[in-house]
């Protein structure tokens, strides 16, 4: 029988677990609620849903790997640092809790993502790849020549806090003008002076034509637009993934964002970054996290 590994999504409102095998198909899927402030519910719930995908499929995984949120130690087998009701994470590492021998990985929840889209997704196959997801906030991973990048302390991939304006408003790493205030819905209430409280009902009043909502929106598009070129100068994909709750906006954010990269891109030869939008949806994660563990154990 080929190989699998089992992909856990670790979060603050649940556990997903999935068994995913060495050639990229899902053999199991469970997911359960948790309780937020227990300290033992992440680590509890996490080594019964293991035993459940066993059971289900058979016989032991042949790797395990965790997909949650903070930054991971450079070791790759815990999270360094992490702030919020997920702090009792920090440090745990889960091959002796779950009594593995072998690496039990542990990736940052966009990288995971990323690997996941990799692995089984809208980028298979592709070695040179970024991640921007588009919600309250805007998250991020990059992949080159095959390898995530992760950098001295953990931190490299997180593009919201990469700044299209120096001269804005500080976000909540201190990045002044950061994607993450341009486009975020955290600061949809600010950036138009009280009149939209959301991303949905600025897009519904753009795509009615309303000037200011246009105003508005077209600048979140067109620093996402000068966002993206500037990683794409910097890390040269061959596509980025554009996911996350905005980006469910479709027309109304690739359009304008084609417009304005057809205006910003370097494109030597008229070679172009391809914008794609993910396929995995929430089981991202969690296949990113088994592939990741099943790539690392396989050495």
């Amino acid at each position: 029988m080929d190989r699998y590994g089992i992909g856990l999504d670790v979060g603050g409102t649940n556990v997903k677990a999935i068994a995913l095998s060495a050639g990229g198909k899902v053999l199991e899927t469970h997911e359960v609620s948790t309780v937020d402030d227990a300290q033992a519910t992440w680590k509890l719930d996490s080594k019964k849903l293991i035993e459940q995908m066993e059971q289900k499929v058979g016989r032991p995984a042949d790797a395990v790997g965790v997909s949650c949120p903070g930054i991971i130690a450079p070791h790759g087998r815990s999270v360094w640092w992490m702030l919020g009701k997920m702090e009792p994470l920090m440090g745990f590492e889960w091959s002796p809790f779950l009594g593995r021998k072998d690496i039990v990985p542990v990736y940052n929840d966009a990288k995971g993502a990323l690997l996941g889209e990799v692995a089984a997704g809208a980028a298979k196959g592709k070695e040179n790849v970024v991640l921007i997801t588009l919600g309250t906030g805007v998250g991020g991973a990059i992949m080159c020549d095959g390898k995530l990048l992760n950098g001295h302390l953990g931190r490299a991939g997180h593009l919201g806090h990469m700044s299209v304006h120096f001269d804005g408003p500080p976000d909540l790493a201190k990045t002044p003008g950061a994607i993450e205030y341009e486009i975020g819905q955290w600061s949809v209430e600010k950036r138009s002076e009280g009149k939209f409280k959301d991303t949905k009902t600025l897009v519904e009043a753009y795509e009615n034509g309303d000037a200011v909502a246009t105003e508005v929106w077209l600048r979140s598009v067109k620093a996402l637009a000068a966002h993206i070129v500037s990683v794409v100068n910097a890390v040269d994909p061959e596509v980025v993934i554009v996911g996350g709750g905005i980006a469910k906006s479709g027309d109304a954010l690739f359009h304008p964002l084609a417009e304005y990269l057809d205006e910003f891109e370097w494109r030597p030869f008229e070679h172009r970054v391809t914008i794609i939008e993910p396929t995995l949806g929430s089981d991202a994660g969690a296949i990113g996290a088994a592939y990741g563990a099943l790539q690392l154990n396989a050495r």
